[in-house]
């Protein structure tokens, strides 16, 4: 028997990365492995395509670049702290084999509730039913490892003025480690405030995104932000692995001007203050 959604508003976009991750990952030439994902997308009693359209591979390039970042953290800090904000139905536990981490899940109770319908928490894989912005959840992460903070697809659902001092009290808090995030550029934040909202399809607006900023804008803004950060790289999405946009979404990014207008994934290195 299949699983009937109730989500609305924010919670519900989990359908939608879920989506385009699942069907990506159904095809035989897909470029993220994840059959967990399938099973869960197959369980859910959802129209996928009449709310979110045909799915395409941005949340897998997503996922991925994500994967590749907390790898890179785990040669580093094998037995590190790997916290996911706003984790919805993302099974990149599973993408995973032999780690030695703490993986910490931390999301709205009602996403929490869905979530454990497939994805049972664990000694290791633990989940905290709180909103990313509840300071509660530090209290979930030891302070004598260092610590991989994962925001895919949240901070851009929050105000400015909340996602700057949760970076402020995340690099305050924690000693050393890692907040990796994306980004939305201002004109699709824009779009998503304006009053026709941003319908995706005409069977689904997104929610609103009031936190937005250009790709040239977020090292200035983030070093304004805090002096703990040592170190920002970008990961954007051109990656596209089929299609005219895999040759034209290059392009776009190399332009000087048009290229900041593009999203981003963003990865943040600190030296925190907290032990």
């Amino acid at each position: 028997m299949k699983l009937a959604s109730t989500l609305q508003d924010v919670p519900e976009t989990m359908l939608w990365t879920l989506h385009n991750r699942a069907v990506e990952a159904m095809r035989p030439d897909g470029i993220i492995q994840d059959p967990t994902c399938v099973e869960i997308y197959r369980s859910i009693s959802y129209d996928y395509e009449r709310h979110f359209g045909k799915a395409e591979p941005s949340h897998a390039i997503r996922s991925l670049q994500f994967d590749r970042a907390i790898r890179q953290f785990l040669r580093r800090h094998p037995e590190g702290t790997i916290v996911n904000l706003g984790e919805g139905l993302e099974t990149q536990r599973f993408r995973f084999h032999g780690d030695r981490a703490r993986w910490l899940t931390v999301d709205l109770p009602e996403a929490i509730e869905i979530r454990e319908r497939f994805i049972e928490p664990d000694q290791r894989h633990l989940h905290c039913p709180v909103s990313a912005l509840d300071r509660k959840w530090f209290d979930w992460v030891p302070r004598d490892r260092a610590v991989f903070i994962s925001a895919q697809g949240l901070f851009m659902y929050f105000e400015e003025r909340e996602v700057r001092q949760l970076v402020r009290d995340l690099f305050d808090t924690f000693a050393e480690g890692v907040l990796m995030f994306d980004s939305i550029p201002r004109w699709l934040s824009r779009r998503t405030l304006s009053t026709q909202g941003w319908k995706k399809t005409p069977h689904y607006r997104t929610p609103r995104m009031p936190w937005g900023l250009n790709r040239n804008e977020i090292g200035p803004t983030l070093s304004q932000w805090s002096d703990k950060i040592t170190r920002i790289e970008e990961a954007t999405y051109a990656e596209f692995p089929r299609g005219l946009v895999r040759w034209l979404f290059p392009l776009f990014l190399a332009l000087p001007v048009l290229g900041n207008y593009a999203p981003t994934n963003n990865i943040v290195y600190f030296e925190g203050g907290g032990l």
